[in-house]
């Protein structure tokens, strides 16, 4: 069993936490519990933290699943002092180091699955990014893309700044994302060939598969909601597009789970009136939003606010959900 560091003053900041909480739910946006080399996003929180998170919301008692924090919003009640962990994605780790920590501290958990990667031989694309343009000391000095007919360069002259490295990483993200999944892993191929490199998986990075996805459930700790086939920023694509993603997502997850699956989460947290739609008409009861606010009463079922967790001690995390119940 991991030792915590200072738990008796985490039960003491809890206490305090506890005298603070206003009106309202709060639902945490977790997506990885791991640390790894590069996060240029910042999704990765520690396993040592994640306990810390656990055992702040453990002294707390406000730990609920998602689907009961869902119920008590259709019963036109408030949310009170009600927290949801969720986490998004499905990287193994969230079944392999998540888990076991969820199941010690007694803390449910709601797991937005895509389930397009589950048994693919390469990476999630801005993964496979990272890996292409943050993991080699050096790049070839120029770099020329056609994206959407359009010609672009980058010079990478100073190969050892890691901050040139890091600024090419998000202006060719901002320039992918949009493009259909073809087109993005096209250019992805012409990247690789510029540095040299073959498609890979990296264990660290890897999807769970349909088998290890068998083994989330078992304790019932762990409730399973849907996140597309592919995570696409689903306002840019065709409403057709969207149905596909988010109905197959559906079906698939029910044919591995053998339950209906009722949650939802909008990758990126991109979405627009029509998808709410799209989710609701699919038999979705609750969706959730990257839009960081406090859970009300009234808060729409289909675009509840999540507030995402940065990997800090237990003692700044306690700090934050007093901040984030005051807002």
């Amino acid at each position: 069993m991991m030792r915590i560091p200072g738990s008796g003053k985490l039960k003491r900041i809890a206490s305090g936490v506890r005298n603070r909480i206003a009106p309202g739910g709060l639902i945490l946006m977790y997506h990885r519990v791991t640390e790894i080399e590069s996060d240029p996003w910042g999704l990765c929180v520690s396993p040592a933290h994640f306990a810390e998170h656990l055992q702040v919301l453990q002294k707390l008692g406000c730990a609920v699943r998602l689907q009961q924090l869902n119920q008590t919003l259709k019963n036109g009640k408030r949310p009170h002092r009600q927290i949801v962990i969720t986490f998004d994605d499905g990287y193994t780790d969230n079944l392999y180091n998540a888990k076991p920590l969820l199941e010690k501290y007694e803390i449910p958990a709601t797991i937005f699955l895509t389930t397009g990667y589950m048994e693919q031989e390469r990476e999630f694309w801005s993964d496979e990014l990272e890996r292409i343009l943050l993991q080699p000391e050096t790049l070839p000095e120029v770099l020329s893309l056609n994206i959407n007919g359009i010609s672009y360069e980058w010079k990478t002259s100073n190969n050892k700044d890691a901050n040139q490295h890091y600024s090419l990483y998000y202006s060719l993200y901002e320039l992918l994302y949009p493009l259909p999944a073809i087109e993005r892993s096209h250019l992805l191929d012409q990247l690789l060939l510029w540095v040299k490199k073959e498609p890979e998986l990296r264990p660290t990075h890897r999807m769970m598969t349909s088998k290890e996805l068998s083994s989330l459930q078992p304790g019932n700790i762990i409730e399973i909601g849907a996140h597309t086939v592919t995570h696409p920023f689903l306002a840019t694509i065709s409403p057709q597009a969207q149905q596909k993603e988010i109905q197959e997502n559906k079906i698939q997850l029910e044919e591995i789970f053998g339950h209906a699956i009722e949650s939802f989460a909008y990758p990126h947290g991109n979405y627009n009136l029509h998808t709410s739609d799209l989710v609701r008409q699919a038999g979705f009861t609750c969706a959730c939003t990257t839009s960081a606010n406090i859970v009300r009463k009234n808060s729409d079922r289909f675009q509840l606010p999540r507030f995402p967790v940065e990997n800090c001690n237990g003692e700044e995390f306690a700090k934050q959900l007093s901040k984030w119940f005051l807002n």
